[in-house]
């Protein structure tokens, strides 16, 4: 078996192409139908964030396997195949392993060090596990990265006072609108994006908001969170007559299609009164086509990246360390997943020497007369068991534990002729 990462971030695609990719939670039950029906996908769990989107698998044949999911995304997005093949990385084997260890961890973020990433990915496993389609691998593989995200987090400081998208963009917007807590503001969105933005924008300096939402509980919700502030809020229904009176506005809904177009803020937008939108949502909550209207200012993820250049400097050192640590996790993995390919050997070798014990056990205890043998069946019974277990003890530990795979294997092959076990060391992990 191989373990194989096949996607694309805001560092190989811009935000108009990763939004054609983007599978949202509703659409991700169908996606892993679709992709654990290939022949050559054994195992499968989707990342789908506003900057990345990525597939990881375990298959037997890397390169037919890496074609399937390929094959998967250029239907998925209606994009040509030379297009997108410009934007993918496919990762293997232990790259692919550092890599999602690097992803949970937050060190291939947009905004190094930040949190909600690790969140992201524990939500992958979750519909992994929800849709079967992560088997004994990607299980581990899946749980171990989070548990090195969560690592780096309490070892290191890469975590600490890290932006995050959101308070990215409400820096941009301090940054494009010198007075902007004089400004009417508007946020399209309750979910965590906004909640963050909304605690970024207040932590500068007050000022008046209005949240809206698809539900209207969800927005007041949010609104409770900060009764200091002034915020009103309502359903995406008014939207258009908020975005009429709104200087700012900022984007973060589900929506797979844009919420705001050229066509209906031409309508009602005053001639020379200018809006600036902020879209951090893949797909994107605004249409490109915005710009064609005069005094309409747009910016979407991709425009943070000034911003967060601004913080990676000082964090450099900290994602160091993190790489250390992340090292000694991967290893860790791979002489798990190395292991695996003894289980067959070890298995065959356990059932030889149990049935050995058990008939010579029988044979002892007929002959010490059926009184004897029910007074004392249970004492003899766990002697011969505990013979057993520290006799194969250390063989199965050094076979474990072996990194050398040529070595191991010359060992399995040796097991079996010394034991005439019926079996053939599995396929080696590579």
């Amino acid at each position: 078996m191989n373990i194989a990462v096949i996607g694309l971030s805001h560092k190989t695609a811009p935000v108009h192409v990763r939004e054609k990719l983007s599978i949202p939670t509703a659409q991700t039950a169908d996606a892993i139908a679709q992709l654990t029906s290939y022949p050559h996908v054994n195992e499968v769990s989707i990342l789908s964030t506003c900057n990345r989107l990525e597939i990881h698998i375990v298959t037997e044949e890397v390169e037919q396997g890496v074609r399937e999911v390929t094959q998967f995304l250029a239907e998925h997005s209606k994009l040509p195949l030379p297009e997108l093949r410009q934007h993918l990385f496919i990762l293997l084997h232990q790259d692919a392993v550092m890599h999602l260890m690097r992803v949970a961890a937050g060190l291939d973020s947009l905004v190094l060090g930040e949190g909600q990433i690790l969140s992201q990915v524990k939500h992958a496993h979750q519909l992994a596990q929800q849709n079967k389609s992560a088997g004994r691998i990607l299980d581990r593989l899946l749980k171990q990265s989070i548990s090195a995200g969560k690592r780096v987090r309490s070892e290191t400081s890469i975590g600490t006072g890290a932006v995050s998208i959101s308070s990215a963009a409400a820096e941009l917007a301090r940054l494009k609108v010198p007075n902007l807590h004089g400004c009417r503001i508007s946020i399209l969105g309750a979910g965590k994006m906004a909640r963050l933005l909304v605690q970024h924008l207040f932590s500068k300096s007050p000022c008046e908001l209005t949240i809206l939402n698809r539900t209207i509980n969800r927005a007041n919700e949010l609104a409770t969170q900060f009764r200091e502030a002034t915020i009103h809020t309502g359903t995406l229904d008014s939207m258009m007559e908020v975005v009429k009176v709104s200087d700012v506005v900022f984007t973060c809904t589900s929506a797979t299609e844009p919420l705001l177009h050229r066509d209906n803020l031409k309508e009602i937008l005053e001639p020379g009164r200018p809006l600036m939108l902020f879209d951090i949502s893949v797909p994107l909550n605004v249409h490109s086509n915005v710009s064609e209207l005069d005094n309409v200012f747009a910016f979407n993820v991709d425009d943070l990246k000034a911003v967060v250049a601004q913080n990676q400097a000082s964090r450099r050192r900290m994602a160091l360390e993190a790489e250390s640590l992340l090292e000694e996790e991967v290893e860790s993995f791979m002489d798990w997943w190395r292991s695996l390919d003894t289980v067959n050997t070890i298995s065959c070798l356990r059932t030889k020497i149990e049935t050995i014990r058990e008939q010579e056990l029988e044979k002892a205890l007929s002959r010490l007369g059926s009184e004897f043998a029910e007074k004392h069946q249970e004492v003899i019974e766990a002697l011969t068991r505990g013979i057993v277990n520290k006799i194969l003890h250390d063989p199965m530990v050094q076979l474990r534990t072996q990194r050398d795979i040529e070595a191991r294997k010359h060992a399995m092959q040796t097991l079996s002729v010394l034991f005439n076990l019926e079996t053939a060391s599995s396929e080696k992990f590579s």
